[in-house]
């Protein structure tokens, strides 16, 4: 059984033309190396799937939780349709480990990219719905998604990195975070950027990504595991501050035995 066989049956896919799986799952880098062995590759049912998914993880939301306004619903949803929240769902599901990639894009670590495992995912998704139709893709996508759809998350735990860190900033300094560029290296179709944050003349974090965008939310992720951790000793010592001060008080005399007050 090779990699296309095994991931139908492991996921259960209710898809009956395999090639159409094995279309999702093609590269372009894969079909510049196999040319003419793969009916194309999965742009077009990326492009499909992107809409579907959309759309099915909108209607889960709206259905789970009927207290959440427009704006919360919309985190909630961004939280699960964005590169970083598809690629969870295709890591979770082990679409890496199927997807046909290009002898040098496997060298570089393309089956763990968030990237092209949110865009398989996404493809995957447009292939159902062109086999099996609408009712199909989308039982597909919300079984996939269930836990992030019932998921009751504060509004805090929705927001993206960069967003939490711009309010904590200015909550607590007034200021804003500033994201400046390292280096990039590498060329142009898959260069490295590396990013670090700075509030008030001070460095708060640093991060690593395929994009600028990609690397500044990780940069502000750190940035906020270091306030926490901060803010964690702080805490830490004023208990400690607190139990220092109470043992170091006088301790009032005894009152004697029989009621009576010490004379």
């Amino acid at each position: 059984m090779d990699r296309i066989d095994d991931l139908i049956a492991r996921l259960d896919l209710p898809i009956r033309d395999r090639d159409l799986v094995a279309q999702a799952l093609t590269h372009s880098s894969w079909m510049h190396e196999h040319p003419g062995e793969a009916a194309g590759h999965n742009e077009r049912l990326e492009f499909l799937g992107d809409a579907v998914i959309n759309l099915a993880i909108s209607e889960a939301l709206f259905a789970h939780h009927p207290e959440d306004d427009e704006g919360l619903l919309s985190s909630r949803r961004a939280s699960i349709v964005s590169t970083t929240g598809l690629a969870r769902l295709g890591g979770r599901i082990g679409l890496g480990e199927a997807l046909r990639l290009g002898e040098g894009e496997a060298q570089r670590g393309g089956r763990l990219r968030p990237s092209l495992l949110a865009s398989t995912l996404e493809a995957v998704v447009g292939a159902i719905l062109v086999d099996a139709g609408w009712d199909v893709a989308r039982a597909w996508v919300t079984g996939v998604a269930g836990p992030e759809i019932v998921a009751e998350l504060p509004p805090a735990a929705l927001k993206s990195p960069k967003s939490r860190l711009q309010e904590h900033t200015q909550r607590t300094s007034g200021g804003r975070p500033e994201y400046r560029l390292l280096e990039a290296v590498g060329p142009d179709h898959e260069k490295v950027f590396r990013v670090e944050v700075v509030v008030h003349g001070h460095p708060l974090g640093a991060g690593v990504g395929p994009s600028r965008r990609v690397a500044e939310t990780n940069a502000a992720a750190e940035a906020l595991e270091a306030l926490a951790a901060a803010d964690g000793r702080a805490g830490g010592m004023a208990r400690r501050g607190r139990r220092s001060r109470r043992s170091s008080d006088p301790v009032g005399e005894a009152t004697p035995t029989g009621g009576e007050t010490a004379s």
